[in-house]
């Protein structure tokens, strides 16, 4: 029997370092980004860090209570949970803090949280919930079993519908586009796709035009340049920043462009200050690690024992690094702005959150599968039946 060497034991490991590997970069640029902001407001440089740190704090501890409990649970808390959600998004539109003329934030003592991004999670457990139900169902039927379709796909319309109204278009698109991603890809073949697409852009793009500065957006989306003191000005100033990095960088804390050039510099266009600073190199890097990170998670939700787990896994993926991919070709101009922090090295305390509790969801999957494995090994061999034996007898003569 051949000795198979592996460089980790299972697939949680390289999640586990990949994590904290892009939380300390994201902690460092965090800090980079926001010292000179913070200290002309609040006349605290560490003021942006500190609130990092303890959204931080409790993001791994919402991982660790994730990975721990059963996955297979959360579809009897998903009435509770979705309860709880649309109480929140209902609460932020009559009692919600207004910054920059959204009102998007619940203040909890010294603390404030976005409702809108646990929608973002509760939208791919409901979908999940929902694909898992008529994939496993060996005859499911649409006349008989139609709630399992209609009614988590009505509650994840009606939680976008209550997000668009903060307003935040893009976490609104985010909401809805996830799972719908997921039954494109898990429930409708390939051939259908070409229809639905399209569709679904034109639809996304006609609710964006029905805000005046939306429009404005998607016209300074393809020429910056043409408005670049107004609407294209956070644009052209994030395509600056980053080609200011050249290879190398200007080195950690050196960057220019925090000084009020770039706006939401901490946030939303933290990888533009992160390039700057660390240049070609540094991007490699973060881009490589999300690759590898892309590369385990498919294998995890490949490898998970059951339907719910494979269908929640891929939806964790999509969520955590489509986003990722979202905020980065905002940031480089190849999408419009929108409000799409990236995840692990933005700062913002609900995103962090969210981003954690699902990647703690997605270890927990690879845990279980893992010790489903080490179980069926260790199980001795059933015996044989005595008719099989009598079959593989022979007589010597």
């Amino acid at each position: 029997m051949r000795t198979r060497y592996t460089l980790f034991k299972s697939d949680t490991e390289p999640i586990v370092i990949i994590m904290a590997i892009l939380l300390v970069t994201g902690t460092i640029n965090v800090f980079s980004s926001s010292y000179v902001l913070a200290a002309m407001d609040f006349e605290n440089p560490y003021y942006f860090l500190q609130r990092h740190l303890q959204w931080l704090v409790l993001g791994i501890a919402a991982c660790w209570i994730c990975r721990r409990m059963n996955y297979q649970r959360l579809r009897g808390l998903m009435l509770v949970g979705l309860a709880v959600t649309l109480f929140l998004l209902v609460a932020v539109l009559f009692v919600g803090t207004t910054i920059n003329g959204a009102q998007r934030w619940l203040a909890v003592g010294p603390l404030s949280f976005q409702p809108a991004e646990f929608a973002k999670l509760m939208a791919v457990l409901l979908e999940a919930f929902s694909i898992s139900s008529v994939l496993g169902k060996e005859r499911f039927r649409m006349d008989r079993d139609w709630p399992r379709v209609v009614v988590p796909f009505g509650a994840i319309l009606l939680m976008a519908f209550l997000v668009y109204r903060e307003p935040d278009f893009g976490t609104a698109c985010i909401v809805f586009g996830v799972p719908l991603l997921m039954a494109l890809v898990l429930l409708i073949p390939p051939r259908y796709w070409l229809g639905i697409v399209p569709m679904g852009l034109l639809v996304a793009f006609a609710i964006g035009m029905l805000q005046p500065y939306r429009m404005k957006r998607i016209e300074v989306w393809f020429d910056p340049w043409s408005d670049a003191r107004d609407a294209g000005y956070q644009m052209v100033q994030s395509l600056s920043t980053i080609g200011s990095g050249g290879i190398f960088g200007m080195g950690f804390g050196d960057g220019v462009s925090k000084y009020e050039y770039l706006p939401e510099a901490h946030t939303d266009f933290a990888f533009a200050i992160f390039s700057q600073e660390h240049g070609f190199f540094g991007v490699l890097l973060i881009f490589f690690l999300l690759a590898v990170l892309l590369i385990i998670c498919m294998r995890v939700a490949a490898r998970a024992k059951d339907t719910f787990g494979q269908v929640l896994s891929l939806g964790i993926i999509f969520l955590v690094l489509g986003q990722a991919l979202a905020n980065l070709a905002m940031v480089a101009g190849l999408l419009p702005v929108v409000g799409v922090p990236l995840p692990f090295i933005s700062y913002g305390g609900s995103s962090l959150i969210v981003t954690m509790a699902g990647m703690g969801m997605l270890l927990g999957i690879a845990d279980r599968s893992r010790a489903e494995d080490t179980a069926k090994k260790k199980r001795p061999p059933e015996p044989e039946a005595p008719e099989m034996r009598r079959r593989r007898m022979h007589v010597v003569r």
